[in-house]
């Protein structure tokens, strides 16, 4: 995996397979997303605050449920994902909610190749970052983005969850970001048993270099928090704890499964 066009190259076609299968799960479930048109989870609505009228750009929207609930809290929104499939999707999901938002298919490293505006927030969650490889590339893209005293709020998956092999029997991966994890998985985090085999490319990005990186891009710490559960059910040997509250039950209530951090971009 030496080559960037290597990694954007399997990964794509990973999530191509993968959102084939995900607008249709109950995971996502879209039936009632189309009716409620709000996707969002306690933390993030917790941070967000007031949206109306903001513009606000959305990295990583996969076929766009987010954005669309972000749109519909008042703000005018950008999704980008590099998964043709995913913004081909997310056009047609935004039709059918009637809801305005512009989507872009692009990879991130990209983005000022394709897009030319600013924003006042720029807004990415739950397995996103371990996509890209250098984290502090990526924090450079999301201050360009920024309008200054614009806010970036990252919710992401805690890094001590990727150590993990799948089923939580022990440790197989490092917490620091020493090289690519590469991956084979039967199914999707929708479905186990989904009739798709995805290699994928990750990268593990410790708390450490995520803060570092927003702090040499000229984003200003404003929040780190961290949650000992996921509103997802997307792991192995779950317990749910509470409504949209799910523990690893191997790891119990006392293990860290999601942080968010929120910055502002100061002036230089």
């Amino acid at each position: 995996m030496e080559s960037s066009e290597n990694y954007i190259a399997i990964n794509k076609k990973a999530w191509d397979q993968r959102t084939e299968v995900h607008v249709d799960s109950d995971f996502y479930d879209n039936a009632t997303f189309l009716k409620t048109k709000q996707s969002l989870n306690d933390i993030e609505l917790a941070i967000l605050g007031d949206l109306s009228g903001k513009k606000v750009l959305h990295l990583q929207c996969h076929f766009g449920q987010d954005s669309i609930s972000l749109a519909q809290l008042g703000a005018k929104v950008t999704g980008v994902d590099f998964s043709p499939k995913a913004i081909e999707k997310a056009k047609q999901l935004a039709i059918e909610t009637e809801t305005e938002v512009e989507f872009i298919c692009a990879d991130i490293y990209d983005l000022p190749n394709h897009l030319n505006q600013s924003y006042d927030l720029v807004f990415s969650s739950y397995g996103t970052i371990g996509w890209m490889p250098d984290i502090n590339k990526w924090a450079g893209i999301v201050s360009h983005f920024l309008k200054s005293n614009g806010q970036l709020l990252l919710v992401e998956f805690h890094p001590a969850v990727w150590m993990y092999d799948n089923d939580f029997k022990g440790i197989e991966y490092g917490y620091f970001n020493s090289k690519p994890i590469v991956e084979v998985e039967q199914g999707t985090y929708t479905d186990s048993n989904a009739p798709i085999e995805t290699t994928m490319v990750t990268w593990n990005h410790p708390l450490s270099d995520v803060v570092n990186a927003a702090i040499a891009n000229n984003l200003s710490i404003d929040l780190l928090n961290e949650y000992n559960y996921s509103p997802y059910d997307c792991f192995a040997g779950t317990k749910k704890i509470g409504e949209k509250q799910f523990i690893v039950e191997k790891l119990g209530e006392q293990f860290p499964l999601v942080y968010a951090l929120k910055c502002t971009k100061h002036k230089k």
